[in-house]
């Protein structure tokens, strides 16, 4: 018997991991790195609006948050369906 994930869980588990993970991430170069106020990494330039500020790191929040559940929702019901596929196939 195959075991399926639940798609809603992965993809909320998945938001609020990659949420949670920016949102410290950014603080952590605001308190730790001494970054430049207002300086942009590469996430700003998919996340619009994003930069390493207090306000950029809630905006960033955001952002991994449906960036998150989109992609966990993605990878559960790819998983769901390859899973399927092969493991019809080769008997357990």
């Amino acid at each position: 018997m195959m075991m399926k994930l639940n798609v809603k869980a992965f993809a909320i588990a998945m938001a609020l991991v990659w949420g949670f993970g920016v949102f410290v991430g950014t603080w952590w170069i605001i308190v730790f790195s001494g970054a430049e106020p207002g300086e942009t990494l590469i996430i700003g330039k998919f996340y619009f609006g994003y930069d390493v500020t207090p306000k950029g790191s809630f905006i960033g929040l955001a952002w991994a948050l449906a960036d998150g559940l989109i992609g966990g929702a993605i990878v559960a019901w790819l998983y769901n369906q390859l899973a399927g596929k092969f493991s019809s196939s080769s008997g357990g």
